[in-house]
């Protein structure tokens, strides 16, 4: 059931996937069974609308999200999205291409369901409203997720024909925004979702979790959306009943799956429905191949215990000749440095040495080891299967980024004072383990609006936000502009300051906010306009 990104044009993408023909006064086939059958039958919306859960999101494309970051850092050239982060891609970039089609086809099979539903029988109209509610949330999120990368984009709510796919024109990401917007609100105010389900369907879109996505996008949308930010984030808050999980490190892991602070996530369960990303970043010495890796700027971002950043730290607070220590412990738990360890099914602690040359696990020992020096450590599910095999959910909205999102429109519109700081970043900072002070109080000095970026950044690190983020605050020209490093070695060859150079990269800001539309759907659809100096 595991979803990857499958190379479909639009044109494919809409084709039926049920058999239709044409006969003397519509009559059904009797030899194959037809659209008019197959909408007739009371399973049928059930079985649309799991088929549109498959195609939300999958472990690949969240965690490679940060890859195109200066969070992480992808080895292999050849797939996933090495290319947009080091700046290199083009308009026949296969990764670029995969996200246009697998998010079309997630929509097609959204509009077939909601084209659809009103002619299947037996359905109460609390369920239909509520299919009609799942599907209409998850064609939002695959329409943010195209608009929010490639701008204006082709928009449509009714299951189109070939013939219509090659003729479409591209809508303003304006329009497209108020569409989903609309949707979003008509699903949220008439109340088409349940705020909760029973165990037999656990993992389902709730009236939160839509609330959350339209917050998301509304943040995403910048100064103007600001207020709608803090109104729809504060009944969440306060309406919503969602608390933070005591342990940070447990949010990942398969024995605190559907805890109260997620909201969202994506179904994963051992045998049935499985991904394998574990391999993709453990160390060797686990039988990895740390093919994503965290950076360094990562690394740094994460303050001392008593609330300093790294640069400006004193010395009795960080010690660069013991860097990992007095550090905040979302650090330990999200990435993995030498004497940092993994712990076991069993208990035991599996230690990992990443120093230069060290077998098997050190940088450059070999081609297995972490291009970075670091290895990542959320998402390790100890009761993998064999080939590390995993059933461990995906989070894609969970109550911690609910507070952060509060908070930043709040500071964004210089209303973030003591009292909502206490409500929000007090709560996240005492959960992940700081009692100072200096860390926990709202701070006296220092610029908030930076000060919870920084938290959004260690917080929800390697959770798939962090490329929205950049590209939102215009910020992805800075940090995505020249060497990005990986751990400190000392060496003077091939090093900045010591700091390994990993790869060389550029971020264009006259271009590469925006992504190319795929050369291939300009070739079958000439209405298809470029995006600026592609």
């Amino acid at each position: 059931m595991k979803r990857y990104l499958f190379r479909y044009t639009i044109a494919t993408a809409i084709t039926g996937i049920f058999l239709i023909s044409c006969h003397d006064l519509d009559l059904s086939p009797y030899d194959r069974e037809t659209d008019i059958d197959y909408w007739n039958k009371p399973e049928s919306a059930l079985y649309m609308v799991n088929k549109c859960y498959q195609g939300l999101n999958n472990a690949e494309e969240l965690l490679y999200s940060d890859a195109m970051t200066d969070n992480a850092y992808t080895k292999v050239s050849n797939s996933h999205n090495q290319a947009i982060g080091n700046g290199t891609y083009s308009t026949a970039d296969n990764y670029v291409r995969s996200v246009w089609d697998y998010r079309y086809s997630g929509i097609r099979d959204c509009n077939l369901l909601l084209n659809n539903i009103q002619s299947v029988p037996g359905l109460t109209d609390e369920l239909r409203n509520r299919y009609i509610g799942e599907a209409t949330v998850i064609r939002a999120y695959h329409y943010f997720e195209l608009y929010s990368k490639f701008g204006d984009i082709p928009y449509f709510t009714e299951v189109i024909s070939i013939d219509e796919s090659r003729t479409i024109r591209r809508t303003p990401k304006s329009e497209v925004v108020n569409h989903v917007l609309n949707d979003l609100s008509a699903v949220i105010d008439n109340n088409y979702l349940p705020p909760s389900y029973g165990a037999n369907d656990v993992g389902r879109i709730t009236r939160w979790a839509a609330m959350g996505l339209k917050a998301r996008i509304l943040l995403f949308e910048g100064a103007s959306r600001y207020p709608e930010v803090v109104s729809i984030t504060n009944r969440i808050i306060t309406e919503g009943g969602f608390s933070l999980l005591e342990n940070y490190g447990d949010l990942f892991t398969v024995q605190h799956e559907n805890n109260p602070e997620v909201i969202l996530d994506v179904q994963y369960k051992a045998v049935d429905r499985e991904h394998s990303v574990q391999y993709h970043f453990l160390p060797p010495s686990l039988g990895g191949y740390s093919q994503l890796s965290p950076l360094q700027a990562l690394v740094d971002n994460y303050i001392t215990l008593d609330g300093y950043t790294i640069p400006n730290a004193p010395a009795t607070s960080y010690d660069p000749n013991n860097p990992f220590a007095n550090r905040d412990p979302r650090l330990a738990a999200t990435i993995v440095y030498t004497g940092n360890s993994y712990t076991l099914a069993n208990g035991a602690t599996h230690v990992v040495d990443s120093r230069k040359g060290v077998a098997p696990d050190g940088f450059d020992f070999s081609s297995d080891a972490s291009a970075t020096g670091y290895y990542i450590k959320k998402y390790w599910d100890n009761t993998y299967r064999a080939n590390l095999m995993s059933g461990l959910n995906i989070i894609l909205i969970r109550y911690a980024d609910i507070l952060l999102m509060h908070a930043e429109a709040l500071a964004e519109l210089g209303q973030l004072d003591a009292a909502a700081w206490d409500r929000t970043i007090r709560l996240i900072r005492s959960r992940a383990g700081f009692t100072d002070p200096r860390a926990l109080d709202f701070p006296a000095t220092g610029n908030l609006v930076d000060i919870v970026r920084r938290e959004r950044r260690s917080e929800l690190a390697l959770e798939g936000l962090r490329h929205k983020d950049i590209i939102r605050w215009r910020t992805a020209e800075q940090v995505l502009n020249g060497w990005c490093h990986g751990l400190y070695t000392g060496d003077a060859a091939g090093t900045d300051n010591g700091y390994v150079r990993v790869e060389n990269r550029t971020f264009d800001p006259a271009k590469h906010y925006l992504w190319p539309i795929p050369q291939n759907e300009r070739d079958l659809n000439r209405n298809l306009t470029q995006n600026p100096e592609w």
